[in-house]
């Protein structure tokens, strides 16, 4: 728990410990209820974001990841419900009490987990503290606390290691989907507007008889998973560097109901200006919260805390240490020497070392802009500008070469020719098309899946291609290098700014 109050008072024996505890947690609730500026002697449910505080600044006062514990209270609450229209705690068939669904727990006056929400998120939070500190639990890697996934255990436990919690059911073999924990880890996803990695546990390790209310036995007690994890979103830190994870809207304010500043593109860094910030419009529920963060131009504004990201992308190397000028078949008179310029720079494409060049009969670094691109490698340089940190991270799941690129054309739905299926991957190295091209640069920035007549259009729309018809635009011919690093640095140019 954080250290966050002084000692009431400076001389207490030790024989007073305990009354000591219970001062110090009544003033921690009003401490909490004061700072989200809620009247814990209400019989009413507090308006969205006011409930957002309270549930996590509770849990950060214990060092709990707010998007589990606001997860478990939608899971179990509905919508963050305490009190029901008469201004009586809900209270479940079950004896599950109030917005946390607090059962049976020792320790806790009943009457007032029904009257005070504070008390009842509380009980909720140090219930789950507990089950994360549980040794007769698996952990996760180093059982680190800011982890998400590494709540996997305690999660489940919350609600009870039955056989219902099982991640498997063992009489299929299938993932269960309905498990407690998988529930809530949905909520997250959903609610908190991030990805989760999910994380590949084997049936065998969780033993159980289907037909007895048992616990499950845990035949592993340690899960080492060398995958990228999710940081809680909570602990970024004033003058911290940290990355959009998409391209996202800034704000001038903490909601989306305010004026843009801008779009952050995927990648760029910008600095943390100061605490977050909980949504501007109280009836608006959200589960993040918003923090203010200035970008290199010195622009400042609001972004919402899913779309930041801890591991901010190491600067490339800027625009002009690289002279691709030096290159034997670079012609500044061509339209793309710009853009090759910037891309290479941009390490979203490179040059050809000592190769045979036909031209002049002699081995020679080339750029080589007439090369037509396959759709895999239109992908590398695709997934390079937009998702790199995401790119660099990803695990193949086969041998195949182009595998990590199509795990992600899967993940955000591309309408890519080439698959990770033995029938589709000959198309990975088929020349693409600039008609299919822009469908999954389109279908990138727009987040779902447009057609081709659509992509164009958007490419027209936005200055991204000077053709006035499709037909002028040459859908059918192949991508070359060339198109492919003008296109990008024109998105750039457009979006960037």
């Amino acid at each position: 728990m954080k250290k966050i109050l002084k000692p009431l008072i400076s001389g207490i024996v030790i024989g007073a410990l305990s009354l000591t505890i219970n001062i110090d947690k009544n003033v921690l609730a009003n401490d909490i209820a004061n700072t989200c500026k809620y009247d814990s002697a209400s019989k009413v449910n507090p308006d969205y974001s006011t409930m957002n505080c309270l549930l996590t600044e509770t849990a950060l006062r214990y060092n709990v990841p707010p998007e589990i514990v606001k997860a478990i209270a939608e899971g179990e609450s509905g919508n963050w419900r305490h009190f029901d229209m008469n201004g009586k705690a809900i209270v479940t068939a079950d004896n599950g009490i109030g917005i946390m669904q607090i059962t049976n727990q020792a320790g806790y006056n009943q009457d007032r987990l029904k009257s005070d929400i504070v008390y009842n998120i509380r009980a909720g939070v140090e219930t789950l503290d507990d089950m994360f500190k549980r040794k007769d639990l698996p952990s996760i890697n180093s059982g680190e606390r800011d982890i998400l996934e590494h709540w996997y255990f305690a999660i489940m436990a919350y609600n009870g290691t039955k056989p219902v919690n099982s991640p498997f059911v063992q009489a299929t073999g299938e993932r269960n989907a309905n498990a407690y924990q998988e529930r809530i880890l949905r909520i997250i996803e959903k609610l908190e507007l991030i990805d989760l990695t999910k994380l590949p546990f084997t049936r065998e390790h969780f033993q159980y008889d289907s037909n007895s209310r048992e616990n499950i036995k845990f035949s592993a007690m340690n899960y080492d998973f060398d995958l990228p994890l999710t940081k809680s979103k909570y602990f970024f830190k004033t003058n911290q560097k940290v990355s959009a994870t998409t391209n996202v809207t800034v704000r001038t304010r903490p909601t989306t109901d305010s004026p843009s500043m801008g779009t952050l593109r995927t990648g760029e860094i910008v600095t943390i200006t100061g605490p977050f910030e909980y949504e501007a419009v109280s009836t608006k529920k959200n589960h993040f919260v918003w923090y203010p963060v200035k970008r290199n131009d010195g622009t400042e504004g609001y972004v919402a805390s899913s779309y930041l990201n801890y591991s901010a992308s190491t600067p490339t190397t800027p625009v002009g240490s690289i002279d691709v000028s030096k290159f034997a078949d670079y012609k500044a008179d061509q339209y793309w020497a710009e853009d090759f310029q910037w891309a290479v720079n941009k390490g979203l494409i490179s040059g050809y070392p000592n190769v045979y060049n036909p031209a002049t009969k002699k081995y020679e670094n080339l750029l080589k802009p007439n090369t037509n691109l396959t759709e895999n490698q239109m992908l590398t340089v695709l997934f390079r500008y937009f998702k790199s940190d995401e790119l660099a991270s990803t695990k193949p799941s086969s041998s195949w070469s182009a595998d990590v690129n199509y795990q992600l054309a899967s993940k955000y739905a591309l309408p890519t020719l080439g698959g990770i299926s033995a029938s589709k991957q000959v198309y990975a190295v088929k020349d693409i098309t600039r008609g299919n091209f822009a469908r999954i640069l389109a279908s990138m920035h727009y987040g779902k899946t447009v057609s081709q007549p659509e992509a164009i259009q958007f490419l027209r729309d936005f200055d991204l291609t000077t053709t006035k018809t499709d037909a002028e635009f040459k859908p059918n011919d192949s991508l070359t290098r060339a198109h492919a690093v003008a296109f990008f640095h024109r998105y750039e140019q457009i979006f960037n700014k």
